[in-house]
């Protein structure tokens, strides 16, 4: 029972809230595992203006690299650029020594893209969120030269 601490309920936590957890999950992970190669990734394409158009986002850690958020501006999809970014991102994946990308997708979203790209589905949520489903994907990285 917990009786000296504060339940506060945030429906738009800070950056920085978040980023407090992820080094507390990173710092038992770490520990734990003994695995302490862990690096943020990002990559950003920005208009002739500055302005973001598209970027991918994620990190790599015990030779897994794992996408969190993928996103394209939508007068920019459908021209190949989300395929350059996977690509960067499976290059970058590879030269840091991952086997393996990780990601989900919702079936709303783009699950045909990323079959298309290699991936296989390894898990599905019905009615997440409610009449679709989120979609778990992997990718095996082959080594450049070796095979898998």
């Amino acid at each position: 029972m917990v009786t000296s601490s504060e339940f506060v309920i945030e429906a738009d936590p800070t950056p920085e809230q978040i980023q407090y957890l992820e080094d507390r999950l990173y710092e038992f992970n770490s520990q734990t595992t003994g695995i302490r190669d862990g690096e943020g990734l990002a990559i950003f394409v920005r208009d002739e203006r500055g302005q973001l158009v598209a970027g991918i986002c994620g990190h790599t850690w015990g030779a897994c690299c794992e996408v969190k958020q993928f996103w394209v501006e939508q007068s920019r999809r459908r021209q190949g650029l989300g395929t350059q970014l996977l690509q960067a991102v499976e290059q970058e994946a590879r030269r840091r020594n991952c086997k393996k990308i990780v990601l989900s997708t919702h079936s709303f979203q783009a699950p045909e893209f990323y079959l298309k790209h290699g991936f296989g589905v390894i898990a599905t949520i019905e009615d997440n969120p409610r009449g679709h489903q989120n979609i778990f994907l992997q990718k095996e990285l082959l080594v450049q030269g070796k095979g898998k």
